[in-house]
């Protein structure tokens, strides 16, 4: 038995040596290269999205950190990256604003990650498959059109929080527009300018397709370099285009002593707190479980992201993003797409980048401090773009009012409300629209002459409700005297009681009025006991 016992572990051990060994030539080949290419894509947008959330910009790097070092080890994802996410800069921004204090939004974060996590637990993963796509890309276009416009005064120069402290239609009310105008003109810098201008340029040549053997070096990283040596530039020649000090990075040497915890004591203090946590945690939600699918859809081997897996490990990055100073993180499809196009093979990858990015943090925080915001407002002014290409509104409206509507009454919505209100009004517009074609499919007219009289079939569908109570009366009351009516619900699945007790009191009508009334599949309810 001791000889048995001896074989059978000597045998695990060559097998877990072989499998070490398989994973860390894996790593080296495929994961290593890939997770240094995410973490050049990673960088810049971290740092953006943090500009762009009006958040500490080391919190756009913290999020990252976790979303590599965290994130990937508890989900199921074999190639997804986790990080701060454009989808949310809106939302945040907001939310950092109204609360007033950034240890009070910290506290949004938590709550969302613990909605997410209680959704994970409750294998409710499915919930992005209830919101019509007409909505969500709605809700993703308007995001991009305020990213562009909050972005345009960085790209030009302009350095000073009050130049935009509320929504998209803030931008043009008095208080916010008309008496920032000449300070904005004032504050324009042509270095800036030029920096955006060729950020843009090479951003968008990089995109082309002439351009693909250059992509083994990601746009973003080259557009920041390229920020960097223009400003050095500008700054060896002692020019007038030099940036100023503000319109630079400015990351502090030692990152952890800078970091903002959450302020528990206010967790009740205000209602707004846990609305903006949940609105969080669900915008979170349906832009993980989207890029999920996106991603599972590129992933060559035909892997499977378990989407409540997925949620749970969204849940306590987020809840571990509150605690440490850092903003809300989702999957990313830029960062898992930039994985996959580098070759990554599994989580490693996403592991590394991670990983990266704590080095970076670390070891070289005095170079990151030299990227100017010009070049990440570029790199955020092509990402917005993205969200709301005019491709996107060409094919919605190719697709129909039914489609188009909500689409485009989401995005109306959002930039003259908030984000919550426009998803909820595009989402009634869309119940709306099928409820309305619901009253058409579940049932079916057809007429026919024998001899002098007129036949009249009525043929119910699988599923007939109450909701097609009130077209259904109305069909039946058009029906005209001394015709011959059927009402055919022998292939039914499903019967409304609503609709049977219609049918019921429909059988006296019929007989006043001379109406032959045959019923197929459909008996008749005791209409005398209600009222």
């Amino acid at each position: 038995m001791f000889f048995k016992n001896l074989t059978f572990g000597n045998k695990f051990l060559h097998l877990l040596k072989r499998k070490i060994k398989y994973y860390r030539l894996l790593w080296i080949k495929h994961d290593l290269p890939a997770g240094l290419s995410v973490f050049f894509v990673a960088l810049p947008l971290c740092l953006g999205i943090a500009l762009a959330s009006g958040a500490p910009l080391y919190a756009g790097l913290l999020s990252g950190i976790i979303g590599g070092l965290v994130v990937s080890l508890i989900s199921g994802a074999s190639l997804g990256v986790s990080g701060p996410a454009a989808g949310l800069t809106t939302l945040v921004a907001a939310s950092i604003i109204s609360l007033g204090d950034y240890r009070i939004f910290l506290l949004t974060v938590i709550i969302a990650g613990f909605f997410q996590l209680i959704l994970g637990l409750l294998k409710l993963g499915v919930i992005a498959n209830y919101f019509p796509s007409s909505v969500i890309k709605g809700m993703l276009a308007a995001i991009g059109i305020i990213l562009i416009s909050k972005q345009i005064p960085l790209a030009l120069g302009y350095d000073k929080p009050d130049f935009w402290t509320g929504s998209f239609s803030h931008l043009f009310s008095s208080k916010n527009f008309i008496a920032n105008i000449k300070n904005f003109s004032q504050e324009i810098t042509r270095g800036a300018i030029i920096i955006t201008a060729a950020s843009l340029v090479v951003m968008i040549l990089l995109q082309q397709s002439f351009a693909k053997k250059l992509k083994v070096i990601p746009a973003p990283l080259v557009v920041v370099i390229i920020g960097i040596v223009i400003n050095i530039i500008f700054t060896s020649l002692t020019s007038a285009y030099t940036l100023r000090p503000a319109q630079l990075v400015n990351i502090p040497s030692n990152i952890f002593s800078n970091i903002s915890f959450p302020d528990f004591s206010k967790i009740f203090s205000n209602r707004e707190i846990w609305v903006s946590g949940v609105l969080i945690g669900l915008l979170a939600t349906l832009e993980t479980l989207l890029c999920a699918e996106a991603i599972d859809k590129l992933d060559k081997h035909n892997r499977i992201t378990p989407v409540n897996r997925e949620l749970v490990a969204q849940g306590i990055g987020n809840m571990l993003c509150g605690l440490l100073g850092a903003i809300p993180i989702t999957a990313v499809v830029v960062r898992g797409a930039a994985n996959i196009d580098a070759g990554g093979r599994t989580k490693l990858s996403a592991f590394t980048h991670g990983l990266f990015l704590l080095l970076a943090v670390l070891a070289i925080p005095f170079l990151l401090n030299k990227i100017p915001y010009a070049s990440l407002a570029a790199i955020l002014l092509i990402t917005g773009y993205n969200l709301t290409k005019p491709k996107l509104y060409r094919n919605m409206w190719s697709l129909g009012w039914k489609q188009f509507l909500p689409f485009i009454l989401t995005i109306i919505v959002i930039l003259f409300t908030d984000l919550l209100i426009g998803v909820s009004i595009g989402l009634l517009l869309s119940i709306y629209f099928i409820i309305r074609n619901n009253f058409k499919t579940e049932y079916k007219i057809s007429k026919t002459k024998q001899h002098a009289t007129e036949v009249y079939h009525i043929k119910l569908n699988s599923n007939v409700t109450f909701l097609n109570k009130v077209n259904l009366k109305k069909s039946l009351d058009q029906i005209p005297e001394y015709s011959v009516l059927t009402v055919d619900g022998s292939e039914c699945n499903f019967i409304d009681y609503d609709i049977l007790e219609i049918v019921s009191e429909y059988a006296n009508k019929a007989h006043d009025r001379h109406i032959e009334l045959h019923l197929k599949g459909i008996e008749k309810v005791n209409i005398t006991a209600v009222h």
